[in-house]
């Protein structure tokens, strides 16, 4: 719940309608589809609400706590890591937004994530996943404290950028209060560790498990990325296995 407070300016609604456009482009406007990294269930309700089949799975669960509260109850969701996976069947699309990637924080892993996405989805399914760049670490974030006061709840975020390793390290510190209007606060501290990607290692390590890369995109546009784009979205696709003759 404290994640949802001070992400509340997140342009979900908007995300939604980019990630469905890339969908119905490529031919996928019905079966199963699957995040990684849901979170607390924002775009699982809403690929829910407009009659998509959907699985969601997360690291965190309290984060499923939430969104078990937000979604359908056939939602199916699952407590699991990304980088071994489990599924029940194949799919015929996959999605990883708002950086889920990124906390994928060596290549080893990216290509675990990529074998499992390979594994469970349809032959010409459709994957779509969002990464921050290593502009947006360094340029943006940098090392810098920020910090947001809210009415029931605050944070101090202390963030550095490692630019030898591209790994990005920030030190969350989050005060929440006990109950609505009360003086006592629990604290919290946390730390996130998230790697910017070039985009030539995370095509590699496609190629490597099947997945072919389609497009890339500035985020929640159809502009190739320039080395000023903070987030870029690839459009991958999992290719058809050609069938044996007898």
């Amino acid at each position: 719940r404290v994640y949802d407070l001070f992400m509340d300016d997140i342009p979900y609604d908007e995300w939604f309608r980019y990630l469905q456009g890339l969908f119905l482009e490529y031919g996928i406007n019905n079966g199963i589809i699957a995040e990684l990294a849901c979170g607390t269930g924002e775009m699982l309700r809403r690929f829910s609400e407009a009659g998509y089949e959907m699985i969601g799975l997360d690291l965190s669960e309290e984060m499923l706590t939430v969104a078990r509260e937000k979604c359908r109850e056939d939602v199916l969701l699952l407590h699991q890591d990304m980088r071994e996976f489990e599924l029940y069947g194949r799919v015929a699309a996959m999605f990883c937004i708002c950086d889920g990637m990124n906390y994928i924080c060596n290549k080893k892993d990216l290509q675990k994530v990529f074998h499992q996405v390979s594994l469970y989805l349809e032959d010409g399914g459709i994957f779509l996943f969002d990464m921050k760049t290593e502009f947006f670490y360094r340029e943006i974030l940098g090392s810098r404290i920020l910090a947001d006061n809210r009415e029931n709840a605050s944070y101090i975020w202390e963030n550095i950028y490692h630019e030898e390793e591209k790994l990005n390290e920030y030190l969350l510190t989050v005060y929440e209060a006990v109950e609505e209007e009360s003086d006592l606060f629990v604290r919290t501290d946390e730390v996130h560790r998230q790697k910017a990607y070039k985009i030539d290692e995370v095509r590699e390590c496609l190629e490597k498990e099947g997945l072919s890369c389609l497009k890339i995109y500035e985020a929640l546009t159809k502009n190739t990325p320039t080395k000023k784009s903070e987030r870029v979205y690839f459009v991958v696709q999992k290719a058809a296995q050609e069938r044996r003759k007898v």
